[in-house]
C-alpha cells in the first residue's frame, strides 16, 4: 500500500494548496458521469463505509453511501440521460461484459485507508486476487473487438478505490476535509466481495448521485452455459 500512501500525500498537498476540482450536475455530452461498468461491494463493509461517510462535514458536496458505493472498472461514454435498451452501444457494452466475466469468480478487495484527492475523498480498494485485473483486460479486448472506443482511451487503471465524497462546488474548507481524512487515514474496513459486474448510468438526485443498473453479470467460477 506504499503507493496509496504517496497518493494520499499528493492529495493532501493539492487540497491545502487550493488545487481542488469539482463536479457539476450532469449535462448531455459531458465527459463526466457517463455510462460505466462498476462493481459494488457486498456485505457488512457497505454499512461501515456508509457510516463513516456520514460523519464527514461536506455541505453541498456529494457524499456517497449504500448502493452508490462502487469500484469503477471502466468509464465508457459521454453522459446521456437516456440510454435505450435497444441502443447499439448499450448492447455492445453488455455483450463485451458478459464475455469478459465468463468463468470468473467474484472479486475480492481489501478496503483500507482514507485519502483526500483533488476531486473528493476515497477509500483504497486493494485487490487480493487477479479477478479485477483479468476482468479489466478481457473487457477492454471485448470492446475493441466490437469497434467500441470508450472514454479510457487506452488508460490502464493501476489504482482501485471507492469514492466517499465528490466535491460539487469550490472547496472552502480544505483544512477541515484534510483533517478528517488524516483522522481516518488508517481505517481498516476489511475484506469486501465484489460479486457482480454492472453496466450502469449515474443520476443526479439534486443532492447526491444515484447509480442505476442497466445490465448485470454475476461473477461465478462456473462458466456460463
Amino acid at each position: 500500500m506504499s503507493d496509496f500512501s504517496e497518493f494520499r500525500e499528493q492529495g493532501r498537498a493539492a487540497l491545502l494548496a487550493g488545487e481542488a476540482t469539482h463536479d457539476v450536475p450532469m449535462v448531455e455530452g459531458g465527459t463526466r458521469w457517463g455510462a460505466a461498468v462498476v462493481l459494488r461491494p457486498a456485505g457488512e463493509v457497505v454499512g461501515r463505509l456508509t457510516d463513516l461517510a456520514a460523519t464527514v462535514h461536506a455541505p453541498g458536496h456529494w457524499v456517497h453511501g449504500g448502493p452508490a458505493l462502487h469500484v469503477t472498472l471502466r468509464s465508457l461514454e459521454p453522459y446521456r440521460s437516456v440510454i435505450p435498451e435497444d441502443d447499439p452501444l448499450r448492447r455492445a457494452y453488455a455483450a463485451a461484459l458478459a464475455e469478459a466475466a465468463d468463468g470468473l469468480p467474484p472479486a475480492w478487495v481489501y478496503l483500507a485507508g482514507v485519502a483526500p484527492h483533488r476531486g473528493g475523498v476515497l477509500v483504497g480498494a486493494h485487490p487480493v486476487d487477479e479477478t479485477l485485473e483479468t476482468l479489466r483486460k478481457r473487457f477492454a479486448r471485448g470492446l475493441e473487438s466490437r469497434g467500441v472506443r470508450d472514454l479510457e482511451y487506452g488508460r490502464v487503471r493501476d489504482r482501485w478505490y471507492v469514492s466517499l465524497v465528490h466535491f460539487a462546488g469550490p472547496l472552502t474548507d480544505a483544512e477541515e476535509i484534510v483533517a478528517w481524512c488524516d483522522a481516518h487515514a488508517d481505517t481498516d474496513f476489511g475484506l469486501a466481495e465484489l460479486p457482480v459486474a454492472e453496466l450502469v448510468q449515474f443520476v443526479h438526485t439534486g443532492a447526491a448521485i444515484r447509480v442505476d443498473e442497466l445490465d448485470r453479470v454475476p461473477l461465478s467460477s462456473s462458466p456460463a452455459r
